[in-house]
Formats: C-alpha cells, sequence, structure tokens
C-alpha cells in the first residue's frame, strides 16, 4: 500500500524541478525577475479566462485545487517542456528552448482539441490592450506569421497605428506594457514635481 503523501510534498518537488531547470536549462538560466515581468499579466489573464469560462481542466492547468495540484500541475508541465533537461534532446541554447516549448505546447493543444490549432489558441482576450497586442504579436512570431500582418493590411485609425507602435518596440527588443508603465512613472513624476513646484 502506497502512502499518501502529506499536504505541500508536491510543492517541494516543484523547487527541486525548477532548481534543476535553473542550472541545466539555457533559457530559465537567464531569466530574472525583470525578464519574466511581462509573462506576469499574460498568466494572470489565463487564469482568470479559465476561471470565467468554467473549463475545470483549463482552471486546474492555470491553478490547481490545492496547493498540492498547483505544484503538481507546473511541475508536470515543465518536466514536460524541458525534454533537454528531463529527456534525451539535445538543444544548441536558449532559443532553441524557446522552439521547442511552443512545438510541444502547440502539440499539447492539438492532442486536446483533436486538431490542429491556432498559435492564438489560448490567448485571453480580456486582458489590456496593450500586452494583448504584444501577446498576439509575440505568438504569431514565433509561429512564423509574417511581420508585415502587424500592419494590419494598411488599415487607418488610431488602433492600427498602436498595433504597429507595438509591434516596433517589439521589434527594438522592447516590452511596449513596461515602456508605457515606465513612461507612466516618470510622467507622475513631473507632475508630482509641478505641484510641489506650485506649493507656497
Amino acid at each position: 500500500m502506497t502512502q499518501e503523501k502529506p499536504a505541500g510534498a508536491r510543492l517541494l518537488e516543484l523547487v527541486a524541478v525548477m532548481s534543476r531547470l535553473r542550472r541545466e536549462c539555457p533559457w530559465d538560466a537567464k531569466q530574472t525577475h525583470g525578464t519574466l515581468a511581462p509573462h506576469l499579466l499574460e498568466e494572470s489573464y489565463e487564469a482568470l479566462e479559465a476561471l470565467e469560462s468554467g473549463d475545470s481542466d483549463a482552471l486546474r492547468e492555470e491553478l490547481g485545487y490545492t496547493i498540492d495540484d498547483v505544484a503538481e500541475g507546473i511541475a508536470a508541465k515543465l518536466v514536460r517542456r524541458h525534454p533537454h533537461v528531463f529527456g534525451d534532446v539535445t538543444v544548441s541554447g536558449a532559443d532553441e528552448v524557446k522552439q521547442n516549448w511552443d512545438a510541444i505546447k502547440a502539440a499539447e493543444r492539438e492532442a486536446k482539441n483533436g486538431a490542429p490549432g491556432s498559435a492564438l489558441d489560448g490567448v485571453p482576450f480580456g486582458q489590456p490592450a496593450l500586452s494583448l497586442a504584444a501577446q498576439l504579436q509575440r505568438r504569431a512570431e514565433r509561429a512564423g506569421v509574417p511581420g508585415e500582418l502587424a500592419d494590419l493590411d494598411g488599415a487607418a485609425g488610431l488602433g492600427a497605428e498602436l498595433f504597429a507602435l507595438v509591434a516596433r518596440a517589439r521589434a527594438a527588443g522592447l516590452d511596449p506594457e513596461l515602456e508605457l508603465r515606465a513612461a507612466a512613472r516618470a510622467y507622475r513624476d513631473q507632475v508630482q514635481a509641478w505641484e510641489q513646484a506650485r506649493r507656497p
């Protein structure tokens, strides 16, 4: 008879998986809190969309039901999507790790849906428009979609201009959400300095 693990034991297993990835995966090894910041919003909105849709499988994948569900689900996903660490796949560096991750994720979506899906499947449209545009463009780019499609076939209007500006920021290696947040903080500081200077 197998003994059931105490609550929280899978959290320790997840810590071990994550520690190994930091040592052995070239993509994970170079990540910092700053480089992971753009993914924080995406993950939050994916969890919210799973909750709102009532899709219990998606919710379990995003949040689990107990801390052990969460840890077990994350650990299983990390092991599955890192065959170069936990399997016999060889990679040349972080870029190939990312390509493999996307291919494995696409295969998982196909297995779940029973047919090939879109690279854009699962992008939560409930997120703010700036981060939505950036996530759509990132996913499309990784799937090999031509960058010129971000021009929206010459569509006019402020929305199309903003979408193109997101593409321009990404081409410069910048995250548009983080850039706009930095500009908003700078604006706040300028307004507060102006207010301070006007006080008697």
